[in-house]
């Protein structure tokens, strides 16, 4: 059997033609750029999230980027987040000016809060929790510290559409949030895409204007920032693939389940805590045999992935040095995590045949 990591593929044909003709409506009409199903998209997201604005632009990495800027983070500003994400996270961060500070993290994969305190300097403006996997950090002890020492939450939520807390969900913890919706997340475009939700309308106002370079009115520049704009066709594909998104989320959690049950006594399996619901955008285990198990399981048909081999800081590009010291946790993780195939598409065979096939190699490795 092949067991294939991802499959991005459209093979339901009620699907594919809901969003092909979605496509054609926007060809039809003819407005391209912002037309009138990113407002609606705009919308119906800031709706799910429980928040009441939402603004679309063209990625993940620019909503967090617009979300930064529109609180007036830039040079001599610093951001605490998360050792362990997509660069795209830092990135965000240095690219308005301000420094990313690393914290560890816990064996969720999510930002430690016991280890934000001591990074808080008199440069500090933000903090930026990253949901790994599509779990939620632990958003009421960060809100605690922020509110004790008067910075801002925004969240980086790019990973976690509809995962929630307490039926609380992603993009309604911070002051602002960003999410990504390319092709690979479980709430996915055809392309690019992202989201930044907000309850507050002075940061509404001003994300809206940094999605077009800094403009207002269309005309005038208030603000230095970039072409982020969502575009038509994306915003006609989000708005059809919402109608589904939750069916999709349960076929996930329930694959999730299934993993749990059949590898609990041979890896370390995601622990999802009372309250939450998490949404899988990647299953990881973690085991000190990683590379001989992914070697075993390539050979077995079954792909797998490493998800951030390297940790923010062992990067060229925010390279620092004693980073075991630094972050102990965020190490060891790096070095035993493994991300097994999950998605909306896997079948319960598949998903028994990948745990087949990791028994087998456990039991044959004791």
């Amino acid at each position: 059997m092949k067991v294939r990591f991802l499959d991005l593929s459209i093979e339901d044909k009620n699907r594919r033609e809901e969003i092909l003709g979605a496509i054609e409506e926007v060809l039809k009409h003819g407005m391209l750029v912002l037309g009138p199903e990113v407002e609606k998209l705009e919308k119906k997201v800031a709706d799910y999230c429980g928040v009441k604005y939402a603004v679309g632009v063209n990625s993940g990495t620019d909503a967090l980027f617009i979300a930064l800027k529109s609180l007036g983070i830039g040079e001599g500003y610093e951001v605490i987040t998360t050792c362990f994400s997509f660069v795209g996270t830092a990135n965000s961060i240095a690219l308005t000016g301000a420094r990313p500070v690393f914290a560890d993290i816990r064996n969720d994969m999510n930002i430690d809060p016991d280890g934000i305190e001591e990074l808080i300097t008199h440069r500090t403006r933000a903090l930026v929790p990253v949901h790994f996997t599509g779990k939620i950090c632990n958003m009421e002890a960060i809100d605690a510290i922020a509110k004790k020492h008067g910075l801002t939450v925004v969240e980086d939520a790019a990973q976690s559409f509809g995962a929630s807390v307490k039926n609380r969900r992603a993009g309604a913890f911070g002051k602002i949030a960003a999410f990504s919706m390319n092709p690979m997340k479980v709430y996915a475009a055809c392309g690019e895409a992202g989201m930044v939700v907000t309850d507050s309308r002075d940061l509404y106002e001003k994300a809206l204007s940094l999605r077009y370079n800094g403009l207002k009115n269309g005309a005038e520049a208030v603000y230095r920032s970039l072409n982020g704009r969502l575009d038509t066709l994306q915003a006609a594909v989000l708005l059809k693939r919402l109608n589904y998104f939750e069916e999709d989320i349960e076929c996930r959690r329930t694959a999730a389940v299934i993993y749990n049950e059949g590898l609990k006594d041979f890896v370390q399996i995601p622990v999802e805590q009372p309250g939450s619901r998490d949404i899988y955008y990647t299953y990881q285990i973690k085991t000190s045999k990683r590379a001989e198990l992914m070697e075993y399981l390539k050979e077995s048909g079954i792909e797998t992935k490493i998800r951030q081999p390297l940790l923010i800081p062992e990067h060229e590009a925010y390279k620092e040095k004693d980073i075991s010291e630094k972050y102990p946790v965020g190490k060891k993780i790096a070095h035993t995590s493994l991300c097994l195939p999950i998605s909306e598409k896997i079948t319960k065979e598949e998903i028994e045949y990948v745990i087949e096939k990791i028994r087998f190699f456990f039991q044959d490795n004791k």
